[in-house]
C-alpha cells in the first residue's frame, strides 16, 4: 500500500558527506512520522533519526547527533538525511521508514524501504 524508495547511498571517505533521499508514494503522510534506520554488517538495525511529517519535530540517536540532519519536502513527499563528517562505523544499509503513530518518537514503524548502501572508508 505504501512504498518507500531510498536513494543516494554510495562510497565516501571518512570525513566526507552523503545525502540520502526517501520518496514515499501510495499514501498521504501528512500525519506520519518518518525515520531513518541503519544496519551495520553483522549488527542489528538501529535507529538514526526521525521527523514528524507535520510540525517538523526532530529526534536523533546520540551516535549521529550533530552530524546528521533529517528533513522533508512535503510537496515532493520526500524525506532526506544529510550525513556529514562520516565515520567508518557509519557504514551500513540505511532504511527509510514511516509510522502512523501519534507518539513521537514513534514506538513502531509500519512501512519500510528496501535500503540503500552507505560505505565509509578510512
Amino acid at each position: 500500500q505504501v512504498q518507500l524508495v531510498e536513494s543516494g547511498g554510495g562510497l565516501v571517505q571518512a570525513g566526507g558527506s552523503l545525502s540520502l533521499s526517501c520518496a514515499a508514494s501510495g499514501r498521504t503522510f501528512s500525519t506520519y512520522t518518518m525515520g531513518w534506520f541503519r544496519q551495520a554488517p553483522g549488527k542489528e538495525r538501529e535507529f538514526a533519526a526521525a521527523i514528524r511529517w507535520s510540525g517538523g519535530t526532530r529526534y536523533y540517536a546520540d551516535s549521529v547527533k550533530g552530524r546528521y540532519t533529517i528533513s522533508r519536502d512535503n510537496a515532493k513527499n520526500t524525506v532526506y538525511l544529510q550525513m556529514n563528517n562520516l565515520k567508518p562505523e557509519d557504514t551500513g544499509i540505511y532504511y527509510c521508514a514511516a509510522s502512523a503513530s501519534t507518539s513521537f518518537p514513534a514506538l513502531r514503524y509500519d512501512y519500510w524501504g528496501q535500503g540503500t548502501q552507505v560505505t565509509v572508508s578510512s
